[in-house]
C-alpha cells in the first residue's frame, strides 16, 4: 500500500516489509472461510443513513457450507479452534513458550497443568495443577507436579513405541488404532447424548416456571418487578440453553454421520519413525492431550503415571511384544529423589 502511495495506520517496517504481527496470524487462523464456507450478517448497520458496522452475535449468522474451493482442510481448521484459547501462555526466560503448555490435564481434577520454572534456576522447567493453586478456591488436593526433562522422555518413548507397533505389527497396529476409536468416538457420543438430554429436561422446567410466574404476576401474588428480574433470570438461561442445545446436536451428528478413518492417523505416525526428539509440530500432530497422575510410592519406588490420549483413537495399551520393549525412565529429579515412570494405569515402576 505504501509502494502504491495508499495511507495506513500503523508504522511502516522497511526491513520487514512482509511480517505479520501476532494478531494477523490469529485473524488467519479463525478465519472459517478458508474451508471453503460462505458467512453473511457478520456485522450490520443500524440505519441505512449510519455507515458504522456493528458486530453480529454469532447466533444469527447465516453460514453456506463448501460453496467455493476450500484453501485448508476442516478437520485441520476444527483442530485449531479446539486448541486455541486453552493454552497457558506463560514464557520461559529465553522467550519461548513450552510446547506441553494446552496438553497437560491433571488426571483427578480435569483441570489443566500450569507452567512454571525455578526463579533461581530457570532450566528446571515444570507443570503442575491448576486446580491445587487456587487459593481459596482450590479444587483439586495434589499439586501433581511433572519435571519437563522428565515428560519429555518419557513421552517421546511412548511415540517410539507407538512408531515401532505400526511398522513391524502393521495388522495389529491396525487393530488396535481402529478398536479404539470407534469406542472412544462412542463414549464421546454417549456423553454428548447424556448432558443434551439434561439440558432438554432443564429447558422444560424453564417453560413450565415461566408460566408460573406470569399466573403468579397476573394473579396479583408477585409484583411487576418482581416478575420482570425473574423473567429476565429464566430468559437469559433459556438461550444459553438454546445454544448448547443446538451446538450438542450439530456435534452429535457429525460424530454419527463421520465414518472413523485411521489413514490419518497412520501417516502421520509414519512420519515419526525415526525420531530422535520431540518437537511442537509431532505433539500436536499425535496426540490431543495428557493425564498427569499425582506421583505415588509402589514396591518402594516413586512412580509417576502418565496416561497420552491420541487424535483420532484416543489412549490405547500397546500389547507386550518382543520387539517393542517397556518404556522404563528413571530420573534423578532432586538430590536423593529418583522418579520411575509408569504407562497408561499400570501401577509398576
Amino acid at each position: 500500500m505504501a509502494e502504491q502511495g495508499q495511507k495506513k495506520s500503523g508504522r511502516i517496517n522497511t526491513a520487514e516489509p512482509y511480517k505479520w504481527n501476532n494478531s494477523t496470524i490469529t485473524k488467519i487462523l479463525h478465519t472459517q472461510e478458508y474451508c471453503g464456507d460462505l458467512i453473511n450478517f457478520k456485522t450490520y448497520s443500524k440505519s441505512y443513513k449510519n455507515k458504522k458496522r456493528i458486530e453480529n452475535d454469532k447466533e444469527n449468522w447465516v453460514i453456506f457450507k463448501d460453496v467455493h474451493e476450500p484453501i485448508i482442510e476442516r478437520s485441520v481448521w476444527e483442530k485449531i479452534q479446539a486448541k486455541c484459547g486453552k493454552i497457558r501462555k506463560r514464557k520461559k526466560a529465553d522467550g519461548e513458550k513450552n510446547m506441553f503448555s494446552g496438553l497437560l490435564v491433571c488426571a483427578d481434577c480435569g483441570s489443566n497443568l500450569w507452567y512454571h520454572f525455578n526463579q533461581k534456576n530457570p532450566s528446571i522447567e515444570y507443570f503442575n495443577c491448576s486446580g491445587y493453586n487456587r487459593g481459596s478456591r482450590k479444587i483439586c488436593s495434589s499439586t501433581h507436579y511433572i519435571r519437563v526433562d522428565f515428560l519429555e522422555k518419557a513421552v517421546l518413548g511412548e511415540i517410539r513405541r507407538l512408531t515401532k507397533l505400526a511398522v513391524k505389527y502393521e495388522g495389529e497396529f491396525m487393530r488396535l488404532v481402529m478398536g479404539q476409536s470407534i469406542k472412544d468416538a462412542e463414549h464421546k457420543i454417549e456423553a454428548k447424548q447424556s448432558e443434551l438430554k439434561a439440558l432438554l429436561a432443564r429447558d422444560k422446567e424453564l417453560d413450565i416456571l415461566f408460566e408460573r410466574i406470569y399466573e403468579d404476576n397476573v394473579m396479583g401474588r408477585i409484583t411487576d418487578e418482581r416478575f420482570g428480574k425473574l423473567s429476565v433470570k429464566y430468559d437469559g438461561e433459556q438461550k444459553e440453553l438454546t445454544k448448547r442445545i443446538e451446538s450438542l446436536n450439530s456435534e452429535i451428528s457429525k460424530s454419527e454421520s463421520r465414518s472413523i478413518s485411521t489413514d490419518e492417523f497412520m501417516s502421520v505416525v509414519r512420519k515419526y519413525t525415526r525420531a530422535r526428539k520431540l518437537t511442537p509440530r509431532m505433539l500436536n500432530e499425535l496426540i490431543e492431550k495428557i493425564e498427569v497422575y499425582q506421583a505415588e510410592i509402589i514396591d518402594g519406588k516413586k512412580v509417576q503415571r502418565l496416561k497420552i490420549h491420541y487424535n483420532c483413537i484416543g489412549s490405547i495399551e500397546i500389547p507386550k511384544l518382543k520387539a517393542i520393549p517397556e518404556n522404563e525412565i528413571k530420573m534423578n529429579t532432586r538430590k536423593g529423589v529418583d522418579i520411575y515412570f509408569s504407562e497408561n494405569n499400570k501401577k509398576t515402576g
